[in-house]
């Protein structure tokens, strides 16, 4: 057969390069699941490459085309009829930057449901209070809480006494267990078709909101960013993450517009459910050690404006994380393999 090599050659060279793409892809990220169109696609770059090797072998002129061919061809048919089975060796850092995120990022819209609810329940609970200041009592069920803001901010920056000497591990350690509960019973209740997770995340809403008209009212601003900052700033984002996973889960159960039956829309999300929760769960371990050691220590232990600023800073990172972490390069990376870059046309 006569063909036309320079031609062939341009004609051809754009399918080559997306199947050396894919296969970029999957030696980056051997776990990556292709869709059923992606597949097709893979195998149809497949069979192309192989006719084009087999066609341009009649050319011994061409051995660097061939030579790029051949190694493309090898790699493909090692991906497509490989039978050993993968190694899915479990790496920790890579699933914490990566795939928590990445999952994070896929039900984003869950999270801003999430998001607007306890926002909703924020507004609602810091209007009840100002409203009726007699509320406090049933809006804020803490003893801590329901006195005087004035006075207990009176208290705490004139204790001459470390109150948590001694005892920070075990109430770093009760903080961790008690938010983690409360997070996963918010992701659990997503059961209910995502009715509990609702009502939980606005009454937290709810709580936090009061607590933050109450503090501003009585004039201690300083005060409320200076404790809540440091620990809110990644334990109030994990509370959501637990919405966000609840109402990914109710979604499931309710299956709008999805062909595919309950059984099947469940075990789709399991592992989406997992990362979340197990990636919140570590935020928080985060944030209780944060409360017990930094939080808890005002005026003149340490200043205001050094926590207030941790705290800022804390949660500007996490946000970046979950929004960039794990994003896959536009452009793949350069591989030791033969390049069509290499390959003249003649």
């Amino acid at each position: 057969m006569i063909i036309d090599l320079q031609k062939f050659i341009k004609e051809q060279r754009p399918a080559w390069t997306r199947l050396e793409q894919f296969l970029d892809m999957l030696e980056r990220n051997p776990e990556r699941r292709f869709s059923m169109d992606e597949v097709r696609d893979f195998h149809t770059l497949y069979q192309r490459a192989s006719a084009d090797l087999a066609r341009i072998a009649t050319f011994s002129s061409e051995r660097s085309v061939r030579t790029y061919l051949e190694a493309l061809v090898a790699r493909a048919y090692a991906e497509i009829y490989e039978t050993r089975q993968k190694g899915r060796r479990f790496t920790p850092i890579k699933w914490f930057f990566h795939t928590f995120p990445r999952t994070f990022r896929k039900h984003i819209a869950a999270f801003w449901v999430a998001l607007i609810v306890t926002a909703v329940g924020s507004a609602f609970g810091g209007f009840a209070l100002l409203l009726d200041p007699d509320a406090k009592e049933v809006i804020m069920p803490f003893s801590h809480l329901a006195g005087s803001p004035n006075e207990r901010v009176a208290e705490e920056e004139a204790a001459e006494e470390d109150q948590m000497q001694g005892h920070k591990a075990m109430f770093s350690s009760q903080l961790m267990v008690n938010n983690i509960s409360v997070s996963f019973r918010v992701l659990a209740l997503g059961l209910t078709w995502g009715i509990g997770t609702i009502i939980l995340l606005f009454y937290n809403g709810i709580i936090l909101g009061a607590v933050a008209a109450d503090y501003i009212a009585a004039g201690e601003t300083q005060f409320l960013l200076g404790w809540l900052l440091p620990h809110g700033s990644v334990e109030i984002p994990s509370i959501l993450l637990a919405g966000q996973a609840g109402l990914v889960i109710a979604q499931a159960l309710i299956g709008r517009n999805d062909p595919h039956g309950l059984k099947q829309r469940l075990k789709n999300i399991g592992p989406d459910i997992i990362h979340l929760a197990g990636g919140l769960a570590i935020i928080l371990v985060w944030a209780g050690i944060i409360e017990s050691y930094m939080s808890q220590y005002h005026e003149p232990v340490l200043p205001y404006w050094l926590k207030i600023s941790f705290g800022s800073v804390q949660l500007v990172l996490l946000f970046f994380f979950l929004f960039k972490s794990g994003k896959s390069a536009k452009e793949p990376n350069a591989e030791s393999q033969p390049s069509l870059a290499g390959v003249q046309s003649t």
